[in-house]
């Protein structure tokens, strides 16, 4: 299939993509809002001639952020328009940079020809830089034909997804072929690259840049103030985060048993996607917790044993009120979520089984000793226990895992060298 006929088909899958949004509006009705943009119309009016990042969703917009501060610092002059996919994403760009001038925001038009010429003719930007490995044919050929750089930042590319790219060579190799700069986060990945059709002198190793997150020191002071207005300076507490559908019931379970030996501890259960905030604190309570919402702003007490994290951009604030830290969409096979956010925060970490979207990453935090991986409730409140009981253990686990972020850290400049050589 080449890129002819993926456009014939796209546009043939239109009543599907519409179907598909009304769907998911009937469980986040976010995505009824601001459709146009999804098509290049009705977009905001923006400042033309800067940065375009491109970060699909929540995670990649974290992993973005640091990098975003980095280029707002260097090119004071240019603007950087923010694009992603999902409403999630787009509220916690929104929140991350609300106080900058310079950033701009929109959804991406889907990946139409017309409606990619259409949106970068609207912001006429310098270079393009795409998150990871959300790549779009038709964006990254117009960006191609407007002499417009392309460059795809923090790079993964399992072997399964090459698998998947490879069956599709005549789409795959010109689109990678157009690419400007391809920062990859290991050499297997990058090699994967080339064998695909990118060109040698455009792929690089920079490592991941989810290792240059920095903690704002204000963020550990005021987790500090939570904990002592909350009263839980002396209470066990336990965070598990980005949670999905199915990991929820085999977190509150392991929370009972541990309730047996700790019967003052206080569980934090952050659902990854805001459409699920309701039903999971029905759940906590349909379970027999005493519980709380984050949102509400009810004061945790003496009583609460779970409080419900609803509310968007505060994952690391909730991750520094913790004493231990599980990572969810790691029980279920979704493929798991960032383990750095944690470990930055001198956190011992702990995650189900599946991984396979941080491999690499998990591979070096267990091989330092600070990750432990559970498979289900019994296991996860016996490792939560054990935790506890042994703050040495944790204190160990938790400085190893610091330690690896510290020992990763410089892909971030490597990352913004590259794009310097092509903003010029």
């Amino acid at each position: 299939m080449n890129r002819t006929l993926y456009t014939v088909l796209f546009h043939l899958g239109l009543p599907l993509i519409a179907l598909r949004l009304w769907l998911r509006a009937r469980k986040a009705p976010a995505y009824a809002k601001r459709i146009s943009e999804r098509f290049a119309r009705g977009l905001p009016p923006m400042q033309r001639g800067g940065i375009w990042v491109h970060a699909v969703s929540v995670g990649e917009s974290i992993a973005a952020a640091p990098m975003i501060r980095a280029l707002l610092a260097r090119y004071p002059q240019l603007p950087i328009t923010i694009t992603c996919m999902t409403p999630t994403g787009s509220e916690r760009i929104q929140s991350m940079f609300a106080n900058e001038p310079r950033v701009q925001h929109c959804y991406l038009p889907y990946d139409f020809p017309w409606a990619a010429g259409k949106f970068l003719d609207h912001i006429q930007p310098k270079i393009g830089v795409i998150m990871e490995t959300e790549l779009w044919p038709n964006h990254i050929h117009q960006c191609a034909k407007r002499g417009i750089p392309t460059v795809l930042a923090n790079a993964r590319l399992s072997e399964r997804s090459a698998r998947g790219y490879g069956r599709f060579a005549r789409l795959t190799r010109p689109m990678l072929a157009e690419m400007s700069l391809i920062a990859v986060q290991t050499e297997t990945e990058a090699q994967r690259f080339r064998n695909l059709g990118a060109r040698p002198e455009c792929v690089t190793v920079t490592g991941s840049i989810k290792f240059d997150l920095t903690i704002d020191p204000q963020l550990l002071v005021r987790a500090a103030q939570q904990r002592e207005a909350w009263q839980t300076i002396e209470r066990p507490v336990w965070i598990a985060a980005s949670t999905h559908a199915g990991e929820d019931e085999v977190v509150l379970s392991a929370h009972r048993e541990l309730l047996g030996s700790h019967p003052d501890a206080l569980l934090m259960l952050v659902p990854r996607h805001p459409e699920r905030f309701k039903s999971v604190f029905e759940l906590s309570q349909e379970q027999g917790f005493k519980s709380v919402r984050r949102s509400t702003s009810e004061p945790v007490t003496s009583e609460t044993s779970v409080l419900v994290g609803d509310t968007m951009g505060e994952l690391l604030f909730l991750y520094a009120l913790a004493d231990i830290a599980f990572v969810g969409g790691s029980l279920v096979p979704n493929g798991g979520h960032n383990l750095l956010e944690p470990a930055a925060l001198d956190k011992p970490v702990l995650s189900g089984p599946h991984l396979f979207n941080f491999l690499e990453i998990a591979a070096m935090l267990r091989s330092a000793g600070a990750l432990e991986e559970v498979s289900d409730a019994v296991e996860l409140a016996s490792v939560v226990r054990g935790l506890i009981e042994q703050p040495e253990k944790a204190k160990a686990m938790a400085d190893a895992g610091l330690a690896v972020m510290k020992a990763n850290q410089g892909a971030l400049q490597k990352l913004l060298d590259g794009i310097g050589q092509l903003v010029g």
